[in-house]
This record gives structure tokens, sequence and C-alpha cells, in this order.
């Protein structure tokens, strides 16, 4: 009887400390999902896809992070009607890669990355592409947002799933 009553107790702590094991696990879950950041990096060259970014910091509680050109994006730069403007010429040359002030030394403390840019000549700015080679995004969702006078930001954001197609994408989302 002894024995019988032994191994009922015994099996009951098993069971127990079973029961415990998995609670502690769902609490982990629980908790590593609420630790996953989202930073929202974005580069502006007039303030309007500034202001889109700092509304979605705020609705998805991320850190922001602007790209930053080296050289600053003057009014003459951006004429997009004349041919012989920097950002003209950026954008006829896909392999352009203009530099920018610094690199987003903590990046690797993210899961989610929005990247936002406006719409240029309907993809993003090259510069965009400078972020994204000077930096390891593996292992990160990337998502996209713009800004635009009139184009989606569906082609942009193709464009930058085949170029980089060892990362994973998530959502697109168009800010005007």
């Amino acid at each position: 009887m002894k024995r019988i009553t032994f191994i009922i107790a015994a099996c009951c702590l098993m069971l127990g400390a079973c029961a415990q094991n998995n609670q502690n696990q769902s609490n982990n879950q629980q908790k590593g999902d609420n630790m996953k950041k989202t930073l929202v990096v974005y580069f502006s060259a007039t303030g309007t896809t500034k202001a889109a970014a700092q509304r979605l910091a705020k609705e998805y509680n991320a850190d922001l992070y602007e790209i930053t050109p080296e050289v600053s994006y003057t009014a003459a730069d951006l004429d997009w009607r004349d041919k012989q403007s920097r950002s003209t010429i950026e954008m006829k040359d896909k392999s352009s890669r203009p530099a920018i002030k610094g690199r987003c030394e903590n990046i690797a403390d993210y899961d989610t990355v929005w990247i936002g840019f406006p719409v240029w000549w309907y993809t993003a700015p090259t510069i965009i592409n400078t972020f994204i080679e000077a930096h390891d995004l593996s292992g990160k969702v990337l998502n996209v947002f713009a800004t635009s006078g009139g184009s989606d930001v569906k082609d942009s954001y193709n464009d930058l799933k085949k170029a980089y197609p060892q990362y994973t994408w998530g959502e697109s989302l168009l800010m005007n």
C-alpha cells in the first residue's frame, strides 16, 4: 500500500512539475513577444517622410533612425524636371549609392524594421540601397513605407524585394 501511495505521489509531483514548466515556457514566450523591438528607419528630403516616420513610430512604439546623406539635398538637387539635377542623375544610375552619415549601430537589437522614403521615379531613392547594403538585416522582418505625390508604394516594395531576396519582407504602406 505504501508503494502505491509513493508511486501516485511521485506521478503527481511529476505532473505538477511538467505543468509548471509549461507555464514558465508560456510566460517566457509571452515575454519574448513583448520584448520584440521595432525600428523605423527613414530618409526624408523635404520633411514629409520624416513626419510620416514619426507617426508610424508612435503607432508601433518604435525607435526612430534617420538616414542622413553625407551631402544634404538642396531644392535644385531635388528638381525632377531638371535632367542634370542630382536626384535625376542618381535615379538614372541604378548602381548609384549616395554616401550616408554614420550607421545604425544597434540595428541587431530590432526584430522588425520599417524602411521609409519618398518615392522617386516610381521606386525608392538609391540612398535606401546604401542603407540596406551597409547593415546586416538578416533575421528581421523588413516593412516598407513611403510618401508620394502620385505614385504607389508597390513598385518600390517589389524593387527592394527583388534587389534583396535574402531578406524577409513584410508589408508595405503608402503614408500620404
